[in-house]
Formats: structure tokens, C-alpha cells, sequence
């Protein structure tokens, strides 16, 4: 499987790549964002829904858990799991993977286990104040292509 590297040096490099990815969206499309706090997941989603159209603003949905934006080109459905823990089957999310729209959930690496077997994952490290390494794993042939595509 291959990988991708992305430097970011602003949050302005953060948003390009995500404006980059939306450019190759397609329905039911599901990119799991990790990384510590602060270090640009809710940044990159911002970029991907300004693409999209989406003028509402953006925020982290910690205590939400999802925050649904049907105002753009195509629904997007933005989770924060961070609090979960193992109550997901009463929550519904799981419902989400089979939309339309795209998924773009922070925190997805403490819902593993139920993550469909077909998305983006995307890790996030601080280097240093701005700078941020972006590194992609896709997981499935449309994610390879949407990969060598946009990045």
C-alpha cells in the first residue's frame, strides 16, 4: 500500500490539499483525520467544506459528535469521536458510511474497528509551530486514485 507525504507550512498549505481532495470527491467517501489536538484536522476540514460550497462555519464537533452541512455541492457529514468510547452502535454513525455525502471524521483511529474497510486515512504530526507532515494511507483502489490524483 502506498503512502503520501504532504509538508503543511500554514494553514493556508493545509487548506489547499483539502481543497485538492475535494476536487475528486465522490459520494460516500470517508476520510478519517489523527493527530493530536491543535494540530490541523478541524483546519483541514474547514478547507474541504469551503470547496464544497459550504458557508456555514466550521468547528470541531466534540460535544455534537456530528455536525451534518447540506448546503454545498454534495452533503458532508463532519464527526468528532474523540468521546465515543464504545457507544457507537447506539449512535448511528455507522449509518453515515452509506450516504451520499462524505465523511470526514476526527479522531478516527478510536473507532477503528468500525471504520468501513474503504477510505482515506490521513495522520497529522506537528514538526514544528506551522509546519505540519500530512501522511496519507488510502485503503482501496478509488483512494490510491484519489491519492495520485490530488496530491
Amino acid at each position: 500500500m502506498d503512502e503520501y507525504k504532504v509538508t503543511s507550512r500554514s494553514e493556508q498549505d493545509t487548506i489547499s490539499v483539502a481543497e485538492n481532495l475535494e476536487a475528486e470527491k465522490f459520494p460516500g467517501m470517508v476520510i478519517c483525520l489523527n493527530g493530536e489536538l491543535g494540530c490541523g484536522k478541524t483546519v483541514f476540514t474547514k478547507g474541504f467544506a469551503a470547496a464544497l460550497g459550504i458557508d456555514d462555519v466550521i468547528t470541531s464537533p466534540t460535544f455534537n459528535i456530528i455536525k451534518e452541512y447540506l448546503n454545498g455541492e454534495m452533503p458532508l457529514y463532519h464527526m468528532d469521536v474523540y468521546r465515543l468510547e464504545d457507544k457507537i452502535e447506539s449512535t448511528g454513525l455507522l449509518d453515515y458510511f452509506d450516504k451520499d455525502g462524505v465523511v470526514i471524521i476526527e479522531w478516527a483511529n478510536m473507532i477503528e474497528d468500525y471504520l468501513p474497510e474503504e477510505r482515506l486515512d490521513i495522520y497529522f504530526k506537528v514538526v514544528e509551530e506551522d509546519t505540519r507532515v500530512m501522511k496519507f494511507v488510502p485503503h482501496g483502489t478509488k483512494y490510491e486514485e484519489l491519492c495520485e490524483d490530488a496530491l
